[in-house]
This record gives C-alpha cells, sequence and structure tokens, in this order.
C-alpha cells in the first residue's frame, strides 16, 4: 500500500486556472468539481495535462459561466453535455451531470443529464476515477472508497463489475490498460467479471480496442497488462496470437515457455529503450509489440523431429504474415504494420553469425533489409536473448557487439544508411539508350545487387557491370550512347 497525500496538500499542484474556473461558476450559482483521472493522478503527484471538470450547470450555463473569460470554446460534445474551452495553456473540458444507460447489444449510451455528483461518480469506470474534489474548497468526494483503492493499489468498480461491463465492454481492455500504466491489480471480482464476460468485447469498434491496446503495450509494465488479457481470456478476442503462445511443454520440456520468453523479451526490449534524444525514444509501440509478437508464428510451425528435438522452421516468416493480418483487423495504420512485421521477419537473421561469421556482403544486406527499422531490430534482437546460459547470453551479446561495431566502421565507409546502385535510373537509361520501363527496373536491381555483394565501385567499373550484364539480356542492343 502507498501513501497517498491528503486532499488539502493538493492545492499547490493545481494550476492556478482551476481556482478561476471555479470562481467562474460559483458566481454563476452552480457547482464545479474536478473529477476522475486528473484527481487520481493527483494523489498519484502529477497533473494531468486534461483537465476533466462537472458541474450542476446545463451546457447553456456553462458557457455562460465562461463567457469573456475562455479564450475558445467548443460544443462538438454538446450533446452529451460537455464544452470544450481554452485558456492560455489549458484546454479544459466541463461536463453536466450525467446519469446514463447503454442499449446491452452496443456501446451506444442513452444520455439523460444527472442532478447529482455522487449519481455522475456512480457511472464511471473505476472507483480510483470516482473521485471528485469539489471548488474551490477541494473537498473530496469519495462515495465508492476510491483513495483507499488506489492507495492499495487495487482496481475496482463503483458498483457491480458485471453491471459496469455490460454497459460498457472497453472497461475491461481499461483495466489491463491501468494494471499496465499505474501498476495495480483488479481486484477477484473485477477479475471474474472480466473473465466471464470476456466475449462482450466483441460489440467494440476495432479502433478503440487497438487505441486501448496501444495504451497498455506503452505502459510501465506492459507484461502485467498482456498476462491479465491472456488469463481472463480477453485476449483470446483480440490477440488470440499470444494466447496461442502458450504452447503445451512436451514431457522432455525440449522447448522453453513461448509464452513467458515472449513476456520476457517485451520487457527487456521496453528496458532498452532509450531517452527522448536517442534513436529509439520509449514509450515505443512498434518496438514492444513485436517484441511481444516475434514468435506469433511458433504454434503453427513447431514440428517434433526424428532426433527428439524441436523446430520452429521459418516461424519469422509466418509470423510476419500473422501479425499483419492481426494489424489490420485492429485498424492500425499501414506504416505501423509494415515496421512491426518487418521486425518480426527479421528478428532471427542475426542468428548464426557468432558461430560462422557474415562477409560485408551480408552486413549490407542486413542493414539494406532493416532500413529504418534498424536501431529497433538491433534491440529486438538482443531482447531476444532470455537463456539462463550465462555462457551462451555473453557468447551472444559479444557477437552482436561484434555486428554493431562492422556495421558502423562500413557506414563510415560506404553511408550504409542509404544504400543505392552506383548507378541510378537516369544514368542506366542513357548507357544503355533504353526508355522507362521494366528493363530499367531489371537493370537497377542488378546493380544494387552488384552494390549490397561488393561495395562502391567507382563509375567506370559500374559502367562495365552494367555492359557485362546488358549483354546477357534479351532485348540487348547497342548501346545509343558510349
Amino acid at each position: 500500500m502507498q501513501q497517498l497525500p491528503p486532499p488539502s496538500a493538493l492545492e499547490g499542484l493545481l494550476p492556478d486556472v482551476v481556482f478561476e474556473l471555479a470562481r467562474r461558476f460559483a458566481a454563476s450559482g452552480h457547482e464545479l468539481s474536478l473529477v476522475g483521472g486528473p484527481v487520481r493522478d493527483l494523489f498519484l503527484g502529477r497533473v494531468s495535462p486534461d483537465l476533466d471538470f462537472t458541474t450542476d450547470a446545463t451546457p447553456d450555463g456553462t458557457l455562460e459561466a465562461v463567457a469573456g473569460w475562455a479564450d475558445a470554446t467548443w460544443e462538438v460534445g454538446r450533446a452529451f453535455g460537455t464544452i470544450a474551452l481554452r485558456k492560455g495553456e489549458h484546454t479544459i473540458e466541463v461536463t453536466t451531470y450525467r446519469a446514463e444507460a447503454y442499449d446491452p447489444a452496443s456501446r451506444k449510451p442513452r444520455v439523460a443529464f444527472g442532478t447529482s455528483l455522487e449519481d455522475d461518480l456512480f457511472r464511471r469506470d473505476f472507483s480510483m476515477n470516482a473521485m471528485a474534489l469539489r471548488l474551490p474548497s477541494l473537498e473530496l468526494v469519495d462515495p465508492f472508497g476510491g483513495y483507499t483503492d488506489l492507495a492499495a493499489g487495487v482496481i475496482r468498480t463503483p458498483g457491480a463489475a458485471e453491471s459496469s461491463f455490460s454497459d460498457d465492454p472497453l472497461r475491461m481492455m481499461r483495466a489491463a490498460r491501468f494494471a499496465s500504466q499505474l501498476g495495480v491489480r483488479v481486484s477477484d471480482g473485477v477479475r471474474a467479471a472480466m473473465t466471464g464476460m470476456a466475449d462482450r468485447i466483441g460489440i467494440i469498434s476495432a479502433e478503440r480496442v487497438r487505441d486501448e491496446l496501444v495504451k497498455l503495450v506503452n505502459g510501465a509494465a506492459p507484461r502485467a497488462g498482456v498476462d491479465l488479457l491472456v488469463e481472463t481470456g480477453l485476449a483470446d478476442h483480440v490477440l488470440p496470437e499470444v494466447s496461442a503462445l502458450r504452447l503445451e511443454l512436451d514431457e522432455h520440456h525440449r522447448h522453453k515457455d513461448v509464452y513467458q520468453h515472449s513476456l520476457q523479451v517485451l520487457e527487456q526490449a521496453a528496458s532498452l529503450e532509450s531517452g527522448p534524444d536517442g534513436p529509439v525514444p520509449g514509450p515505443d509501440f512498434v518496438l514492444r509489440f513485436a517484441a511481444l509478437m516475434h514468435d506469433v508464428g511458433k504454434p503453427a510451425t513447431r514440428r517434433f523431429e526424428p532426433s527428439g528435438a524441436v523446430s520452429f522452421r521459418h516461424h519469422d516468416a509466418v509470423g510476419s504474415k500473422l501479425v499483419k493480418k492481426r494489424m489490420r483487423a485492429l485498424r492500425f495504420d499501414n506504416d505501423t504494420i509494415k515496421a512491426v512485421a518487418r521486425l518480426v521477419e527479421l528478428h532471427m537473421r542475426f542468428y548464426g553469425y557468432g558461430d560462422a561469421g557474415w562477409t560485408d556482403s551480408a552486413v549490407r544486406r542486413y542493414v539494406t533489409d532493416a532500413g529504418p527499422y534498424l536501431e529497433r531490430l538491433h534491440r529486438l534482437t538482443r531482447s531476444d536473448v532470455t537463456t539462463r546460459n550465462r555462457r551462451k547470453a555473453e557468447r551472444l551479446a559479444f557477437a552482436y557487439d561484434d555486428l554493431e561495431k562492422r556495421i558502423a566502421e562500413l557506414a563510415e565507409q560506404e553511408e550504409l544508411d542509404a544504400v543505392r546502385p552506383d548507378l541510378d535510373g537516369g544514368a542506366i537509361m542513357e548507357l544503355l539508350g533504353l526508355e522507362p520501363g521494366p528493363v530499367v527496373g531489371r537493370a537497377y536491381r542488378h546493380m544494387l545487387e552488384m552494390r549490397l555483394e561488393n561495395g562502391p565501385m567507382d563509375r567506370p567499373a559500374a559502367e562495365a557491370v552494367l555492359r557485362a550484364w546488358w549483354s546477357g539480356q534479351p532485348e540487348a542492343k547497342e548501346p545509343t550512347h558510349e
């Protein structure tokens, strides 16, 4: 249980704009309270960038109270009782007390304005988010024990968890997200409701599930959040590939627990993120999600060999396809899908380097194939080492240190971050007398292959290589320019 400050100690944490707004509402004869996440965050010692307030004033009453004071107002949420405003650098939302009911077959609320702060708090997701500070007195209104739950690090719902999750099944995802972000645990009642109602998440849009998943993965303790999704069965509906990682171990334990390994890789990858000025500023969703998903191809590729060994051949390629399919279903953008899938595809490429060594050509290909994801690939590959065999771990770390050193040395010599053929498309067309078309593309790819294989060439050598290739092509003819 952590020690939380008393409400009276919070005044110094709040910006002056909060009390200015409270005085405006009081002068208009209305109540105003800071509510929800911003109150929770204050007790955790931080000021939320978004300030949410609730009031007995109608939207028209709110607009009257802030007239001449707010720099700007927006009425987009008026139908739900919300007026947004800006004052200086602060963005503020003020919502009329609400008493919502939900259609059980959807997530669409039927909005009714309420008359009391306590009723408004009852409709909120968790007790730690159902606290309010009356303003300007800073009186804590906590009818459901949120302060005690926050101190104890436990997630409970204001009413019955089953009723709360039936109203809005996304709250089950939010419980797992808070487990990740705040390092808290869910109560037995919340866990039981999540388990029994996991299939209800199916009525929630993919976009809303995706947004909660991103926040979970980017949290301070993502392992705890993912584990809660899997244990309650929610992952069977939103990330079934992760649930499938719980492969039954054979009696001789000839392969490690893939699920627990993946959670450890996720933790280790997060620990290798850089600061804001580094190459992979944390939290980095692409790196973390690739770490979680890197072995999702293993269940489909597991084979028991005649020797007694267990193999997962091509699980990297299979996993990359599964990642694309899942991320498309969750409506991720194409750039994020491409990045995560590429990292999963490449995560095994390094293995064998320490035993056989690589030519300069192989190093160039590694860098070129990784492209803009190289720094993430470095971290993913290092994170994938979870063996308890210290000698093996040290050998792999030494080998990767050596690979990174060679990459740096070649990069100084050859500008590896932008490997291109020594002759571009224009030079190829001029030399061979070609018009734009597929033949130029073939020539370009050949020259890129030569660049990767042999390193940079001067212009005469590159032209000689191109002419030699062209002489063997069916379309070959005398070049119009020498």
